[in-house]
């Protein structure tokens, strides 16, 4: 009996990145462990990821390349060859630039893996692209308004090491929700707790998080960053301002010092919903607590102010001198720390000319509008639009059309597989060679294939290697192995990457990149134009936005008339049992997740007559769908909190993406999913029991 333990990456879109090992007996993955030795993912794995390899064996899992059989949307399809498949798709892409040209083609990535080799981090198959001239992918979908908002006053989106939390003594979780999505970092909290840290979570929703912290505050959505302004207005009437750091470190100080005086208690109240004695008790507590650090997720910057609150949230530690000290700052992402090559694996050299982008927060316009050229060939792969994208129904209608050319590469037979003419098996993580990082962390990791692939999957890599060889091309870069594009990325000068190697990191599985512990990156400065923290940018106000950090409002949260006909801002969290619609089919989670559902406020429900198990349609003019109701005071009134991850198809046909609106955020054309406004009312009840599948 032979039994080996493999090292690899949770390939999946969440901060912590952990790593993982893979025990094989036999040529068979047997057991799944978060890697022991390692410093961050400490031994543990999350709920969901616990049972990888469950899902790796799913019954309703693609093994073969499949042809479509019936009308688009059905589901119906027969087995083909590989030969065929790839055949079928070089003759329609040949076809396709002939008659438009290579932006005619739209290759669709989503955050399915954020491997460098297959997935999302190195743009997988963007050689191919190049080499096509195909349109380019603009990944708008998850964090880009706020890395957009970062830029302008830091010179750059990475913050502080979350490791460094254990240093600070007031720790604000802004619309964060670690137990849910990242948990690792609760455990770093928890230890600058027993030295006495407070924790504050601020999010609209009494989160898992927020139920365990020592405060709660609870903005209405949309609102940060006023709350932040006001926060900063409470520490200057404290006179806690740091004068040497604000005349070292800064620019535009007395010009962002006159907005905060704006933001009295009484203005930030009326604009947040927080009360006067909240926000000056906060604003004290940040005023003596040194060093503060503030952890911020994606969620507070899908609305139309999402690039501005993320200024205005990064200005704070700059007015208390946080950012000079261990375990002060702010921490969004720390992917800018890893100076690997990503150019290298990108090859954008390889394009003829200029193409354009299209946004993946726009597909419906994308397959419906866009005509110079027309979008006729879709490839989609590591992404389900259809149950993630914004306007829902739109997106269907694109998917629908005769003349759309659509392959999808995928783990299962997902809502958008259903429209697809052709369908491709992936690799999952324990069958193929990847190299990660992660946004949570300072850290990367291998990712060695542990066994064979089933049936006739193939890896992203290998699948576009044959589709270059189908279609004839020559360029060698499109040919290269996985090993050769893991020593080009790490092939690098960066300091990052000092000491290490493909070898050295293939050989242990993880290592730390090469910065110190407890190291403090803006310690002397920022890469601003100034080489300081920008309170007022004129980068921002030459690409047309306020040169001084600010607020801008959402704009359906903020409209009171649009309000009288749909009363409930609509968030729609991450689901603790799925990761996006990953494990959405599977039946374990979806049975501990139970059937879609909207939280109201217990105020609110009353006013409806809706009692807690009542089924009711959640719409506005863009779209509906089904839910049952909980009631909870855990969202305040006014606010309605559903989850996302299930499958249209295997619920209602909707889910709460058919209510949001395609339109983009204040900057980086980001995604506005938590600007949505609808109504919710009474359905009669069904005969039948629609939560019988979840158990």
């Amino acid at each position: 009996m032979s039994v080996t333990q493999v090292p690899g990456a949770c390939p999946l879109d969440c901060p912590d990145g952990c790593s993982w090992q893979v025990t094989v007996q036999d040529g068979e993955a047997v057991a799944l462990r978060g890697t022991p030795d390692h410093p961050y993912t400490r031994g543990t794995l999350c709920v969901k990821v616990n049972q990888f390899l469950e899902h790796t064996r799913a019954p309703d899992r693609l093994l073969h390349p499949l042809r479509r059989i019936g009308r688009k949307g059905e589901g119906r399809f027969e087995r083909i060859s590989w030969d065929s498949a790839l055949g079928q798709i070089a003759r329609r892409l040949t076809e396709t630039i002939e008659r438009h040209g290579g932006e005619a083609i739209w290759p669709y990535q989503g955050t399915g893996t954020l491997g460098f080799l297959q997935g999302l981090q190195g743009r997988a198959g963007s050689r191919l692209w190049n080499v096509l001239g195909a349109s380019r992918h603009d990944m708008t979908i998850c964090s880009i308004a706020g890395l957009a908002g970062l830029q302008y006053t830091l010179g750059t989106s990475t913050g502080i090491d979350p490791e460094n939390l254990v240093y600070s003594r007031l720790i604000l979780l802004w619309g964060s929700n670690p137990l849910t999505t990242h948990h690792h970092l609760w455990k770093v909290i928890q230890r600058a707790r027993r030295d006495g840290a407070h924790v504050v979570v601020i999010d609209p929703i009494r989160s898992r998080t927020a139920a365990q912290a020592d405060e709660h505050i609870a903005p209405l959505p949309g609102t940060d960053a006023a709350l932040a302004l006001g926060l900063t207005h409470a520490v200057l009437q404290e006179g806690a301002e740091d004068h040497e750091y604000l005349d070292t470190y800064t620019v535009g100080w007395e010009a962002f010092r006159k907005r905060v005086l704006e933001f009295t208690p009484r203005r930030t109240a009326q604009e947040t919903g927080v009360t006067e004695e909240e926000i000056i008790r906060l604003g004290r507590r940040i005023a003596s607590s040194r060093p503060t650090a503030i952890r911020v997720s994606q969620g507070i910057q899908r609305h139309a102010g999402g690039g501005t609150a993320l200024r205005a949230l990064a200005c704070l530690p700059a007015v208390t001198g946080d950012w000079r000290r261990p375990g002060g700052g702010l921490l969004y992402s720390t992917d800018g720390y890893f100076g690997g090559n990503r150019e290298a694996l990108y090859r954008d050299d390889l394009l003829s000319r200029p193409v354009r982008s299209l946004s993946m927060t726009r597909l419906a316009e994308g397959l419906l509008e866009t005509d110079d050229p027309p979008v006729e060939a879709l490839i989609v792969y590591g992404a389900n639009p259809l149950a993630s994208s914004p306007d829902q129904n739109r997106i269907r209608q694109g998917l629908a059309r005769e003349d759309l050319f659509t392959v999808v590469m995928d783990h299962f037979q997902t809502d958008t597989a259903d429209y697809a003419d052709i369908v491709l098996p992936a690799t999952m993580q324990p069958e193929h060679l990847d190299v990660h990082d992660g946004y949570g962390h300072l850290y990367i990791t291998w990712n060695e294939p542990a066994i064979a692939p089933p049936g006739e999957c193939l890896s992203t890599t290998e699948t576009f290697r044959r589709l270059a060889w189908a279609m004839e091309l020559t360029e060698p870069a499109l040919y290269a192995s996985d090993e050769e594009l893991a020593s080009e990325l790490l092939d690098s000068r960066h300091p990052s990457l000092a000491g290490i190697t493909v070898d050295t990191l293939r050989d242990r599985g993880w290592a730390r990149l090469s910065y110190p512990k407890g190291h403090v990156p803006f310690a002397n400065g920022f890469p601003t134009p100034s080489g300081k923290l920008e309170f007022l940018s004129e980068t921002a106000q030459a690409d047309g936005f306020d040169a001084v950090a600010g607020y801008v409002p959402a704009t359906e949260t903020h409209d009171t008339q649009l309000a009288q006909s749909f009363p409930f801002v609509l968030l729609s969290v991450a689901n603790h049992f799925f990761l996006n619609t990953i494990f959405g089919n599977k039946q374990a989670l979806r049975r501990r997740a139970g059937p879609p559902y909207v939280v109201l406020h217990p105020k609110d429900a009353a006013a409806s007559g809706i009692a807690s198990g009542d089924r009711v349609q959640v719409a506005n003019r863009r779209g509906a769908f089904e839910a049952l109701a909980r009631i909870d005071d855990v969202v305040r009134p006014g606010v309605a909190m559903t989850t996302k991850g299930h499958w249209p198809k295997l619920t209602d046909g909707s889910g709460p993406n058919a209510t949001v609106d395609e339109r983009d955020a204040d900057m980086g054309g980001g995604a506005v999913f938590h600007d949505n406004r609808v109504r919710i009312t009474l359905l009669p009840p069904r005969g039948d029991d629609s939560s019988e599948d979840y158990g």
